[in-house]
């Protein structure tokens, strides 16, 4: 069966800034509201963010620039040109969460319940930013016949052109949003600071490293898997502790 191809011909890397800005904004209110909610001052939320978005973006192209390094050795200016694409999700998260957390410690706060007021905030965010990526042709799929298969025509686009390709971006958002939801239904049912934050990891890593096997740009690797698998097992583990050892110790 012939694939219905969705060609996509009108979007651009331009439109990547703007999804990536509307997804950090609208993650940065959803915490807000979350600090709110749990009665923490929740004025701190926007510097946090502020703080957690400035050193994610570079925490996310230092990690590109790491993984393809041969893309600036003829003009290392263009290295600072975050606007044409090329931002890794897990350097963004390392670096972002660890300075914003330092920011909250600073200010004498407790962690782990502003860590689950991010958690849903990051997954949302995610959902909005990815579509981004997929505006811009970055992080694209394999080659596949499947029907929903998509094909990028627009000669700035970062993806091969006119090739039937897994539309990985969309995957990734599809994770984010489903996540987002999970994590608001669970909610009512997790009382222990830090748990929420543990199911979305365990969320985030699952669909990560089972998108990653339909990814074909190139990630690095460790043996049989990516970097980016390899970071996500090391999520999956602090996840775990997360929802299920630290609730034994707080209990």
């Amino acid at each position: 069966m012939n694939p219905i191809l969705f060609s996509i011909g009108t979007l651009n890397i331009y439109s990547y800034s703007v999804y990536l800005t509307a997804g950090c904004l609208l993650a940065m209110g959803w915490a807000m509201r979350e600090a709110r909610l749990k009665e923490l001052p929740f004025t701190l939320a926007p510097v946090a963010g502020i703080i957690a978005i400035a050193c994610g973006i570079a925490g996310a192209r230092v990690l590109y620039v790491a993984l393809y390094p041969q893309e600036f050795i003829q003009n290392v200016i263009e290295i600072f040109y975050i606007w044409q694409g090329g931002l890794v999700f897990s350097g963004a998260f390392i670096f972002g969460s660890l300075s914003g957390l330092l920011y909250l410690k600073s200010q004498k706060q407790e962690l782990l319940p502003w860590l689950d007021c991010f958690a849903p905030a990051i997954a949302l965010g995610q959902a909005v930013g990815r579509l981004g990526c997929f505006s811009a042709g970055c992080c694209y799929g394999k080659h596949t016949d499947l029907a929903w298969a998509v094909t990028f025509k627009n000669a700035d686009s970062l993806a091969p052109l006119f090739y039937p390709l897994h539309p990985t971006q969309l995957y990734h958002s599809l994770a984010g949003l489903v996540s987002f939801i999970i994590l608001l239904l669970a909610k009512k049912f997790i009382k222990t600071d830090g748990q929420l934050t543990g199911l979305f990891l365990l969320l985030f890593s699952v669909f990560r490293f089972i998108i990653e096997f339909f990814r074909a740009d190139y990630r690095g690797t460790l043996g049989s898997i990516s970097v980016t698998q390899f970071i996500t097992l090391v999520f999956f583990s602090i996840g775990i502790y997360l929802l299920f050892i630290n609730k034994k110790r707080s209990s």
